[in-house]
């Protein structure tokens, strides 16, 4: 069968790229054609758009660019009609990838299904309209949005957290601290890790306020800053000038958070992977005009939290201080009580194992393939 796929971010060409191995062992004619990225070419088929020509984020650049995203989104209507597909598969990227649903169902007909929901459960619940009439199935990786969806009247599928396979997946496993420091020239301290996001704005927000709170912790501590993928090395270089005793380490992200004893971690998948590699952490993201945006937090969002894992845990479980809570007061009090108050640590160790039980074993990419192979055959 012909599959073509849309991902128009990097998180979505590594899960796209999984289902494209994983639609492989079941199909083993599977041709592909498909806009994503590096990790979806290599799992093979044809790459028509990278998503670098796509990814625009925010009022200000949407607008700037609309003519090429226009362009895109014209482009990709001829591509699919002229490809044949036997399904169309979207990975999240909703405001794009809803438009192409509307336009497949409407003037191709083909079937459609939609991996990784976009998450409309925060904002935009209107959008379930357009899903219940473009979208055949729904393949959630979030165990909480199957009741979100239900009181909608609209069945989803989930089908198990992708981050749960890349953890389990992961190298190094059996590092011990002492080799992991040797390899990367460390010092023997406990490693305190500083994740400041993924995105050059978000590492100009965040990283200044993270390093100047773990200050105070530099005599019985090592600071190690996790390089973002795709953002250029000299982007913290006046970081690491400034403050010497921090380290940032490229492509090791997962190695730093299993030898850390706590993370400072901006919102995001982050948080989810520092709770599965067992790390307290604190929940850090600044904002401008930070009152402005906590009350429309509280009064126009439809969610409680920010962070994946208090989302999941329905809860607190982590400390979030985004908007006005965000102070270098407030991170150094949180990682004070995460590195010497016991109980308090260990209840957050505790939530976690509750986490894991709500995501589930390993296996995503292969039970979403399931379900997608399944429905062309009925």
């Amino acid at each position: 069968m012909k599959y073509y796929i849309i991902a128009g971010e990097a998180s979505g060409d590594l899960h796209a790229s999984n289902l494209i191995y994983s639609l492989r062992e079941l199909d083993r004619n599977a041709e592909f054609r498909f806009f994503g990225g590096d990790l979806m070419e290599q799992a093979g088929g044809r790459l028509v758009r990278h998503y670098r020509e796509m990814a625009y984020m925010g009022f200000m650049p949407v607008l700037l660019h609309a003519p090429d995203i226009l362009r895109n989104l014209s482009f990709c209507k001829r591509d699919i009609a002229s490809f044949h597909p036997d399904a169309v598969i979207l990975v999240d990227y909703p405001g794009f990838n809803l438009k192409i649903a509307k336009y497949v169902k409407q003037q191709l007909q083909l079937p459609v299904f939609y991996y990784i929901s976009p998450k409309v459960w925060a904002w935009k619940e209107y959008r379930i309209k357009s899903f219940k009439k473009y979208v055949d199935e729904m393949l959630s990786i979030l165990p909480f949005e199957v009741d979100f969806f239900r009181r909608h009247q609209y069945e989803v599928h989930y089908v198990g957290n992708p981050t749960v396979d890349a953890i389990a997946q992961r190298s190094h496993q059996e590092e011990t601290f002492r080799q992991f420091t040797d390899a990367n020239g460390l010092e023997e301290r406990p490693v305190i890790a500083l994740l400041a996001g993924s995105r050059r704005q978000e590492i100009r927000n965040n990283l200044p306020s993270m390093l100047e709170a773990v200050k105070g912790f530099a005599d019985g501590y090592q600071f190690i800053v996790a390089g973002a993928p795709g953002i250029d090395p000299a982007c913290y270089k006046p970081y690491e000038k400034s403050f010497p005793q921090v380290k940032v380490l490229f492509g090791q992200t997962y190695r730093i958070l299993a030898q850390s004893e706590v993370a400072l971690v901006t919102s995001g998948t982050a948080t989810l992977e520092t709770a599965l590699l067992n790390v307290p952490q604190v929940v850090c993201y600044r904002t401008s005009l930070p009152r402005l945006t906590y009350w429309g937090f509280k009064h126009l969002l439809h969610t409680p939290f920010i962070s994946l894992v208090n989302l999941i845990c329905d809860r607190e479980v982590v400390k979030e201080l985004f908007a006005k809570q965000f102070t270098v007061e407030n991170i150094r009090k949180e990682l004070q009580q995460l590195l010497h108050v016991q109980h308090y640590r260990n209840n957050m160790l505790e939530s976690y194992r509750e986490l894991r039980e709500k995501l589930g074993e390993p296996g995503a990419s292969g039970r979403a393939a399931a379900v997608i192979h399944r429905r062309l055959l009925s």
